[in-house]
Parts: C-alpha cells; structure tokens; sequence
C-alpha cells in the first residue's frame, strides 16, 4: 500500500472513530465518515468492503492502542500488583473511548470474539502463569484469567452505561475478585507476607541491582519478616 494510499485509510479510520465517539452505542453514518474525509463511498468500500469491514478495522486498532498503552508501563515485579494495576489502566481505557470499547468489548457474537482480543487476553494469561509459578493462586489459571477479564470488562461496560465513573465499584470488584483467585484479602498478614516474598524472590533473582552481599542481607532480613510466626 502507497503512502498516499495508507493516509487515506487512515483518515477514514481517524473519521469513523470520530463519529462512534460523537454517539457511543449508536449507529454511525458511512456518509458522514467520508464526507469527514472528502472521499466518495467507492473509496471506502476500496479499503473495508463494507460497513462491517470498517468497523472490525476501528476494533482492530483499538485493540492495539490499548495493547501499546499497556506495554509502555514497566513491571513492577510482582504479577498481582500488575493485574491490579493492569485492571485500572483497562478501565480508564474504556472510559476515555467508550464508543470504541463498546465495540471491542459489547458487541459480540455467540461464539466468537475478535481476533485482537486474544492479545490482551494473553498479556494477561502471562501475569497470572506467573502468580501461579511463584505459588500466589487459588484456583487454575485459565480459572483465574476468565474471572479477572469477565469482571473487568463487565465493572468497565457498567461505568460506561451509567455514563460516570465509579472508582468505588472498580476498586471494590477488582479486589474481589484477586480475592477469590489467590486466596488473599487486601491489607490481611497473608497478603502482607506474599509481598516480602515476592520481594525475596526478586531480589534473589536480580542479585546485580544491590550486590551479592546485600542481596544475601536483604534476603535473610525478608525470610525473618515473612515467618508465620511474624518473628
């Protein structure tokens, strides 16, 4: 595809996003989303073949916008707090596109689901594996990533219905549910112990950042915290 080619395509993406935010939930016009660009139908139909076309490619880079913005933040090292902190970024990801979420996330078919949903689904299978290999689950972890991504699209879905956000439901669903996966209630001596170890295990694990002595100090000070019997 020419350069002159891909601009036009992505003018024509640019427009139709533009007209599903205008009207979340509604349907668009494929006349307005090229009279936006100043292009004929024919041209539309030349790069989406139909209405459906144009909006499973809106989908498509939807998906991928929110990977990136996910795959910009760092880890903190420890894959509970990156779900956690993985569930806020999802919501305030639909909050600030609801028209295109409503999309990737509220438009579905039984059966089916978009292609590039299997990216973030997959991100997100990752962190939890690795809850699971540091021995922090519950329950399976297919289990675990069904219930984490069932609540956060439906928690996310419900603030854009309410046309608000409710940062009290978000956050009380979302502890929740990493509740009911590993076993461990926010700011309870169980979580607080499965932090010293996820502090041990990356300080063993990355020896270099304090040095072999002091990782060796660190370690005994954090084996000491992280007794049961709290001595």
């Amino acid at each position: 595809m020419d350069k002159a080619a891909g601009d036009t395509r992505t003018r024509l993406l640019d427009a139709a996003t533009e007209e599903i935010a205008s009207a979340p939930g509604e349907e668009f016009s494929l006349r307005n989303v090229c009279e936006r660009v100043g292009v004929a139908m024919p041209t539309l139909y030349h790069f989406f073949g139909n209405k459906k076309g144009l909006v499973d490619a809106v989908v498509e880079r939807g998906f991928e916008q929110y990977v990136a913005a996910k795959s910009s933040r760092e880890s903190s090292g420890d894959p509970i707090r990156d779900i956690r902190d993985g569930w806020d970024q999802h919501v305030a990801f639909g909050l600030a596109n609801p028209g295109v979420y409503a999309l990737m996330y509220g438009s579905v078919q039984p059966g089916q689901s978009p292609p590039a949903q299997a990216r973030p689904t997959a991100a997100l299978r990752g962190l939890v594996s690795k809850a699971a290999d540091q021995g922090r689950l519950a329950v399976p972890v297919e289990q675990a990533v069904e219930h984490i991504l069932a609540t956060n699209v439906g928690v996310t879905l419900r603030q854009i219905v309410q046309a608000r956000p409710d940062p009290e439901l978000s956050a009380a669903v979302r502890d929740g549910v990493l509740a009911a996966v590993t076993g461990v209630s926010v700011g309870d001596e169980g979580a607080a112990r499965a932090a010293l170890l996820t502090a041990l295990d990356y300080a063993v694990g990355h020896p270099e950042i304090l040095g072999s002595a002091e990782t060796a100090l660190l370690a005994d000070w954090l084996r000491r915290l992280a007794r049961d019997d709290g001595r």
